[in-house]
């Protein structure tokens, strides 16, 4: 593999600690990445001593976690409880709190020697979908653009690349595409008018882009995290996004559409990803490694510009940034 390059696969581990199998299936050239879950994770400390146990076998692999605030928060203990997004709307000093969030969330996990969060989510709140609900910043998309700006600013300030996600928006589809294949009915028109409105406002802003496991009938048959329309035609293309695209979790139900695992890891980079995600299965993570070797698939240069630019002290609680920011969330309510 050429020097500087990732590879094209990102993995998980079941544990707080690597096994002998694990070391083995990360020295693989063609795994590029590591994703952590609650289930690896008990406190900041061992969090940063099991990063810097894979950093000791790859110092090259991207290091991430789903760290967004409100429920879908994986470092807790010893970490602040930050809010969810769409309770910052309403505050009169929203943009503001936006940013401190940002700024908190990837300061801290930059600190137990991660790269980055999967974060913010841009997907619209239309009171529709279970899955999205309050993980969005707002049904306005617009307000939306704007709020999730202010919290990319917070997260680029501490040195973390952000990530938005669900391309093209998944608040419309009600089904959840981590145990079914949603679907959403409406034309690209309506779509472009509301839902990619924050995608397009922030495209120069984002370094990366996860698609959703969602079916849009009338664009293509294919979810968008497979298909060259959405990702290539209207991403590449209309947006004019030149970040990497990181699929969702390819052992989700919404991308069982496409077949086994190395059917999933073969047609989302053949449409676009640079980067595909094979989560909670080892055996399908395997089958992905599999299908990635006998590929060939030249890694993507852009992934390299994720890597978390700076890792903050551990001191970080003693920056004055810090407690500004701790106080400011503190007063509007939004954390304890």
């Amino acid at each position: 593999m050429t020097a500087g390059l990732q590879g094209s696969l990102m993995v998980d581990v079941a544990g707080t600690w690597l096994t002998a199998e694990d070391r083995q299936l990360l020295r693989q050239p063609e795994v590029g990445g590591l994703i952590i879950f609650a289930r690896n994770i008990e406190h900041p400390r061992q969090v940063r001593e099991l990063s810097a146990s894979i950093r000791a076998i790859r110092p090259d692999l991207l290091l991430a976690v789903d760290q967004e605030g409100g429920r879908v928060q994986r470092l807790r203990q010893g970490f602040v409880r930050l809010p969810a997004m769409r309770a910052i709307a309403d505050n009169p000093n929203a943009e503001d709190l936006a940013e401190q969030c940002g700024w908190i969330m990837a300061t801290e996990v930059l600190a137990v020697g991660l790269d980055l969060s999967f974060a913010p989510v841009l997907d619209l709140d239309y009171q529709r979908s279970a899955v999205v609900g309050t993980r969005s910043f707002e049904g306005n998309p617009e307000r939306a653009a704007l709020l999730a700006g202010a919290f990319i600013r917070g997260m680029n300030s501490a040195g973390m690349a952000a990530t938005g996600k669900h391309f093209p928006g998944h608040g419309w589809a009600e089904a959840d595409s981590h145990v079914a294949i949603p679907s959403d009915e409406r034309s690209l028109e309506e779509i472009r008018a509301n839902d990619l409105v924050p995608f397009a406002r922030l495209s120069k802003q984002l370094a990366a882009v996860m698609p959703a496991h969602v079916i849009y009938p009338q664009v293509d048959s294919q979810p968008a995290g497979f298909s060259r329309r959405w990702l290539q035609d209207i991403l590449r293309g209309e947006l004019q996004f030149d970040g990497v695209i990181f699929s969702d979790d390819l052992s989700m139900a919404g991308a069982h559409v496409v077949g086994d695992a190395a059917s999933r890891i073969e047609a989302a980079l053949t449409a676009g990803c640079d980067m595909g995600l094979v989560c909670n299965d080892r055996a399908a993570a395997e089958l992905a490694l599999s299908a990635a070797q006998r590929l060939k698939v030249k890694p993507s240069a852009r992934i390299a510009r994720m890597r978390g630019r700076a890792y903050a002290s551990t001191e970080y609680r003693q920056d004055p940034r810090w407690l500004a920011a701790i106080g400011a969330l503190k007063e509007a309510q939004l954390i304890d």
